[in-house]
């Protein structure tokens, strides 16, 4: 009875000191994965919420729907507090540094109209989608203006075409990719003096049998007001450490809802994982505004490889590694706290990820629980090529998950560098993954071959010389025969 009075104590002192956050208590959602047969399953928490932030706490006022977050290198916060018309800077202790609601430029007060994307590049230089201005404009760290880039001319544009930027990132080189409100033909490109060059990695759709067979009964003038084959916008986009360009998409029909783009604009995002990388699997296609696809509205990659993609359908995170097995999932629509009522955009500090409600001008700050640790301890270690190191990790992870697929599939690799096979065997079983099972099994028959090619060679040898011994009986028994005939 002390000790539990003690326990309880050192909780209450815990809570009231901010060490142990009541929202880190218990899930406001169920926590769930997929099977290999793609069956939903209960799975323990990854990620839970430990503290949301309002503009009231931050003493700058309430947010108003705001559109977008993003994280420097260095911790830094920047939101784009699109309702107020301004840009606010954090510091990684939720600290107010600046608000930015106006600037100089040219001499004369210029304010912003709508800012909905945002960029911060390692310099400090802020590039802000300034919508109903038409224009992305270059701010210092101080958020003094630097310059513009507005109404791009090209041959390929129409002559009417109204630039109205969206979401926005940034390379090492300075090339400005742009996700334009009405632009189909893929993410606007410009170079570093902010010329436009063309578009990046333009979605296509794939239609359904259906499609084209309403395409084929239906007269000339109802084919002409079809959009079936209308390539889709983009929604938001994140450069990876290799420069490469992470985008979503929300629209049902295209060939990927997320694409890893190189420079030449080709889709090289791994998709070896035992399901396609899709968000939700299982779902209802009669739940209103629920039902249906998930709908990435934004994405955020890692050092390491893996990534987040925020389903603005319902809430969820879908965190994959960079093979394009889906880890974990965590998040959900609702009216607790926690949970969100329109997440916009994602980014992480650390460990910890950040969801920016639009619905609720809050942001929401989820931490890895004991689970999401050790999963990310052993995919930081898989990904660097350290397999025994992860195979430990992944170890730990069955110890809280024993239905981890994955933990499985990782001890197997370790074990299948280690010339294990048989326990690669085993444990590729665990995991249902028939590929490296079968890459196991064909090793370990070579590797018993090379080892008993001898003693089989002296059995071939053997089993030749009684078979020929066996031929010379048989024939001098016959000839005796005949000789004893005659």
């Amino acid at each position: 009875m002390k000790a539990l009075r003690l326990s309880m104590f050192m909780l209450i002192m815990a809570l009231l000191s901010g060490i142990v956050s009541p929202l880190a208590m218990a899930a406001p959602y169920d926590s769930y994965n997929y099977s290999v047969w793609e069956d939903s399953v209960p799975s323990p928490a990854s990620y839970l919420p430990s503290k949301v932030i309002t503009g009231d706490q931050l003493t700058i006022g309430q947010l108003k729907g705001p559109s977008d977050l993003f994280v420097s290198k260095n911790g830094t916060i920047y939101i784009a507090d699109t309702g107020n018309q301004r840009i606010v800077v954090l510091n990684s202790n939720w600290k107010v540094i600046r608000t930015i609601n106006q600037f100089d430029h040219d001499g004369k007060p210029d304010l912003f109209n709508k800012p909905t994307g945002l960029f911060v590049k390692e310099d400090g230089t802020i590039y802000v989608a300034d919508y109903e201005n038409q224009r992305v404009v270059l701010l210092n760290g101080e958020g003094q203006y630097l310059r513009q880039i507005d109404h791009p001319k090209s041959d390929v544009l129409a002559s009417d075409f109204v630039f109205n930027p969206v979401k926005l990132s940034v390379d090492r080189a300075g090339r400005v990719y742009v996700v334009a409100k009405g632009v189909f033909e893929g993410i606007m490109q410009f170079d570093d003096q902010g010329a436009f060059i063309g578009y990046i990695g333009t979605n296509t759709i794939t239609p359904n049998p259906a499609d084209y067979f309403w395409k084929v009964i239906s007269t000339k003038a109802q084919r002409a007001q079809m959009n079936l084959f209308v390539p889709t916008e983009f929604t938001n986009m994140d450069i990876d450490e290799k420069g490469f360009l992470f985008a979503t998409n929300i629209d049902k029909t295209t060939d990927a809802p997320i694409k890893r783009l190189n420079p030449s604009g080709k889709d090289v995002l791994k998709r070896f994982g035992n399901f396609t990388v899709s968000g939700d699997l299982v779902f209802s296609i009669l739940d209103g505004d629920r039902a249906g696809t998930s709908q990435f509205i934004d994405i955020k990659s890692t050092v390491e490889g893996s990534y987040y993609a925020l389903d603005s359908l319902r809430g969820r995170i879908f965190t994959y590694d960079q093979e394009g097995n889906l880890l974990y999932i965590f998040g959900e629509i609702g009216s607790r706290a926690g949970t969100f009522k329109t997440p916009v955009a994602i980014d992480k500090v650390g460990e910890k990820v950040l969801v920016l409600d639009g619905g609720t001008g809050r942001i929401t700050v989820f931490e890895p629980t004991l689970f999401g640790m050790k999963v990310n301890e052993a995919t930081r270690l898989h990904e660097a090529g350290k397999e025994q190191e992860a195979s430990k990790a992944w170890e730990k992870v069955l110890q809280l998950n024993a239905n981890y697929d994955i933990a499985y599939i990782g001890i197997g690799k370790a074990q299948l560098r280690e010339q294990d096979y048989k326990s690669a065997m085993r444990s590729f079983e665990l995991g249902v993954d028939r590929k490296y099972y079968s890459i196991a099994f064909a090793r370990d028959r070579k590797q018993w071959m090379r080892a008993h090619m001898g003693e089989v060679l002296t059995y071939i040898v053997l089993l030749a010389a009684v078979i020929a011994a066996w031929r010379i009986f048989i024939l001098i028994r016959s000839r005796r025969s005949v000789t004893h005939e005659a």
